[in-house]
C-alpha cells in the first residue's frame, strides 16, 4: 500500500503514514465498501430540555404568577436550548395571562356584588 500523500510505501492496515503523518484510506471491506474510521462517526449528542419552560406551563395552572415568571425565563432561554420549550413557554404565557385578568375580573365582580348587597340594607 501507498500513502496517497507523499507517495511512500506503507504496511497494509496502518492508519497514518510513519513518514509524512497523513492519514491512510483503510483497506476496503469483502463488499467492496471501505471502513469508515471510527472517531469520523458522529458523536452522540444528548438532547437538552427547557426545563423551566415547563415549569412554567405547568405552574400556569395552578400558580398564575409564578407560572408566568418561569415562562417568560424559559421563553427567554428558548434560543440556549435551540428553540426547545418555546412553544411551551408561550402557551403558559398565555394561560398565565388569561388567568390573571379572569382573576381581577373575579375580584372586581364580586367587591360590587358585595358593595350592593350591603347598600340595600
Amino acid at each position: 500500500m501507498f500513502c496517497k500523500n507523499c507517495g511512500s510505501e506503507i504496511s497494509d492496515g496502518t492508519t497514518f503514514c510513519p513518514n509524512c503523518g497523513a492519514y491512510a484510506e483503510p483497506a476496503p471491506r469483502a463488499g467492496g465498501a471501505p471502513q469508515t474510521p471510527y472517531y469520523s462517526q458522529q458523536p452522540v449528542v444528548q438532547k437538552q430540555t427547557n426545563t423551566i419552560a415547563i415549569v412554567g406551563f405547568v405552574l400556569s395552572f395552578f400558580i398564575a404568577i409564578a407560572g408566568l415568571v418561569c415562562s417568560i425565563i424559559g421563553y427567554k432561554k428558548a434560543p440556549q436550548y435551540h428553540g426547545d420549550g418555546k412553544g411551551l413557554a408561550t402557551a403558559g404565557i398565555v394561560i398565565s395571562i388569561v388567568e390573571i385578568v379572569l382573576g381581577i375580573l373575579w375580584i372586581i365582580i364580586t367587591i360590587s356584588v358585595i358593595i350592593s348587597a350591603a347598600n340595600s340594607f
